[in-house]
C-alpha cells in the first residue's frame, strides 16, 4: 500500500527552526512533484510549497525566503526546512504529490497518491 509518512513537526518559540521530512513509498517518488500543505486550526488546507521533477520550485507568499523545500529521490524523500517561524505558521503539515508541476500548483493531486498522510503538528509560540 502507497503511504506518505510526514515528521519533524514540534512546538518552537518564534524565529525558531523545523525541518520537515516525508517518506514516501512506492516506486514513481522520482517522476512526481511534490508539495508540502499546511491545514491551521478552523482553515482549509493550502500548499506552502511545492517542488518538480526538474527542480522547479514554488512558494507561497507568506513563506517566501523563509522555506525551503528539497528532495532527495534515492531516498524517496521531499524535505520542508522552516526558518524564522512565526505563530500563523502554527499548523498540521502534510506532504503529498501530483503528476506534474502545473498541476501541484492548482491543486490537482489526482492519478499520483490517493491519500493523505497523518501530517505532522507544527506549533509556533509567540
Amino acid at each position: 500500500q502507497v503511504q506518505l509518512v510526514e515528521s519533524g513537526g514540534g512546538l518552537v518559540q518564534t524565529g525558531g527552526s523545523l525541518r520537515l521530512s516525508c517518506v514516501a513509498s512506492g516506486r514513481k517518488f522520482s517522476s512526481y512533484a511534490w508539495g508540502w500543505f499546511r491545514q491551521a486550526p478552523g482553515k482549509e488546507r493550502e500548499i506552502v510549497a511545492g517542488i518538480g521533477w526538474s527542480g522547479a520550485i514554488y512558494y507561497a507568499d507568506s513563506v517566501k525566503g523563509r522555506f525551503t523545500i528539497s528532495r532527495d529521490n534515492a531516498k524517496n524523500t521531499v524535505f520542508l526546512q522552516m526558518n524564522s517561524l512565526k505563530p500563523e505558521d502554527t499548523g498540521v503539515y502534510y506532504c503529498n504529490a501530483a503528476l506534474t508541476y502545473d498541476r501541484l500548483r492548482i491543486g490537482d493531486l489526482t492519478g499520483a497518491y490517493n491519500d493523505w498522510g497523518q501530517g505532522t503538528q507544527v506549533t509556533v509560540s509567540s
